[in-house]
């Protein structure tokens, strides 16, 4: 035996492993359905109306994975009790609403995919409006490429007048409710959309899920007399489908998400903003380089249209406080 060969016999064997392949499934029998809600790594998903849970499959890797959006399954997709199917690619998303932890925060969070509408519950009072939240709310909207919609809570303890006037100049829509009333106004906006519900904790937002869908069973809390704020209940955001009403068309989908405290806007920008607000966009191309359209630029397009009386002075202020809110504090 040669010395080689005489070390070779001492060796530890080689590794036996399957060779690899670039083939993968291609999945043809994978079944579309959306993502209603998250919890600890498992994803309840909606499918032919019924809910089925799923995980992740490895192939997918590190993709996010977020509530609204439309996901390609395999595996078992009865939704019976115990099984699990498995998430094997997420569909493009048409419109992705996220946000910043605060600022200074460059890291964007993704709250929901493919929702068509935002609607910013805020109360009139109990607790009192946050008209800067309400701003920047709008903002992410625009950014998104999302339709605004304002429901003011409440009614019944205090005007909407001053609200509304805040609101009118931007032609946003707006709903006005009161405890115990009529919800079909609200169901009338809702209709045929999906549509993500997001404001502070305390300000009916719960409450308004829990009448437009029965068995949704959001938690809701009471306000604190101190601070004027109501606490955190509903801790995960979930897709609901809405009831088709008879005479009256489709249900949609709605999209609760937890009470917020903050909503930064790092990852915005102005000229985002006012691509939503197509007379101004199209006045700012004569505007010049650099300018911010802030009061105090001298030579705005926008003061240019006001002085000839093509432009409501209203609706300038109004778009630019919207501006000004994207940089201002993200907390209330």
């Amino acid at each position: 035996m040669g010395r080689r060969d005489e070390h070779a016999a001492f060796e530890r064997p080689g590794r036996r492993s399957r060779p690899r392949t670039k083939e993968r499934p291609d999945h043809a029998d994978a079944r579309l359905a959306r993502v209603v809600t998250i919890d600890r790594g498992r994803y309840t998903l909606a499918l032919d109306g019924r809910p089925l849970t799923a995980v992740k499959a490895r192939a997918i890797g590190r993709t996010g994975v977020v509530v609204g959006d439309e996901a390609h399954v395999v595996g078992d997709v009865s939704g019976e009790e115990g099984t699990l199917a498995r998430i094997v690619d997420v569909t493009e998303r048409r419109t992705v609403l996220r946000r910043t932890a605060d600022d200074d925060d460059p890291i964007e969070r993704i709250i929901v995919a493919n929702a068509d509408q935002l609607v910013i519950v805020t109360a009139l009072a109990d607790p009192p409006p946050r008209a800067g939240l309400v701003d920047r709310c709008l903002v992410a909207a625009y950014d998104a490429g999302m339709d605004p919609l304002v429901v003011l809570t409440k009614a019944d303890l205090a005007s909407p007048q001053e609200m509304l006037g805040l609101l009118e100049p931007l032609e946003v829509r707006t709903v006005v409710t009161e405890r115990g009333a009529d919800l079909t106004p609200v169901r009338d906006a809702l209709r045929d959309r999906t549509s993500v519900l997001i404001g502070h904790s305390g300000v009916g937002k719960s409450t308004l899920v829990n009448a437009l869908v029965p068995d949704a069973d959001r938690s809701t809390s009471h306000v604190n007399e101190v601070t004027g704020r109501g606490r955190h209940t509903s801790t995960s955001a979930m897709a609901l489908k809405l009831d088709s009403v008879e005479g009256r068309g489709g249900g949609g989908w709605i999209i609760d998400t937890p009470g917020i405290r903050s909503f930064g806007l790092a990852h915005v920008e102005s000229e985002d903003i006012v691509r939503a607000f197509p007379d101004l966009n199209e006045l700012s191309i004569t505007c010049p380089r650099g300018c911010t359209h802030a009061a105090s630029e001298p030579e705005c397009a926008w003061d240019r249209a006001v002085a000839a009386g093509s432009l409501g002075a209203a609706r300038v202020a109004s778009v630019r406080r919207i501006l000004t809110a994207k940089d201002s504090a993200a907390s209330w």
